[in-house]
């Protein structure tokens, strides 16, 4: 029941509490960082939420848009600007993906959402963290986040899957707060986040 009803009854009455509590800084954070990426403080970029389903994810963007004299977007290293590390430091920059969870097509809790181009990636049981809706947080990321190996993230993934429940989403949000204070696995070493997913893992 959890599952099929009240977790969605939980995600939309939590985000909307949620969204009105933190306006304040929704507001701070936009104005800052529209001034920071030259009047773009957000970020959307297509996602596959359940079953694979595309749409477009909301944040704040952290990375301006500079390239090089060819054109080609600078590392994200380079484009990062220092409101932008703040925002996803503390990641404040999730907070816009509560009008996504509002809308639903993602939840509070839930395998988060990858790159459309990493599906056809996925071997079966890969796969399988997308018959849920995506989340801002999930079972892996209070468990490492980026500072794990994508093997590790699709079993956390695939295990949360199988163990949905209201007394585990609980406590993927305590954990979650708590990781949020101390900063915890926000990159993986070598890469401003992760880094990229090119293919199955046996």
């Amino acid at each position: 029941m959890y599952r099929n009803f009240l977790k969605r009854l939980f995600d939309l009455t939590a985000s909307v509490i949620g969204l009105i509590i933190l306006s304040p800084v929704f507001l701070v954070v936009t104005g800052a960082l529209f001034i920071a990426n030259q009047g773009k403080p957000f970020f959307f970029q297509k996602r596959p939420g359940i079953n694979g389903r595309i749409f477009s994810i909301i944040k704040f963007k952290t990375m301006n848009d500079q390239s090089d004299r060819q054109g080609n977007l600078l590392s994200d290293a380079e484009r990062l600007t220092p409101a932008g590390a703040f925002v996803r430091k503390t990641s404040l920059d999730e907070i816009p993906q509560l009008i996504n969870v509002i809308k639903g097509v993602m939840s509070l809790i839930g395998p988060r959402p990858l790159l459309p181009e990493y599906l056809n990636l996925y071997n079966d049981f890969q796969r399988r963290r997308n018959e849920v809706r995506p989340g801002i947080t999930g079972w892996a990321q209070v468990n490492g986040r980026n500072a794990i190996s994508w093997e590790k993230k699709f079993e956390y993934d695939v295990w949360y899957v199988d163990h949905i429940s209201f007394a585990l989403d609980l406590k993927i949000l305590l954990l979650t707060v708590k990781k949020v204070f101390v900063s915890e696995g926000i990159t993986q070493e070598g890469h401003v986040t992760s880094e990229e997913f090119k293919g199955n893992i046996s």
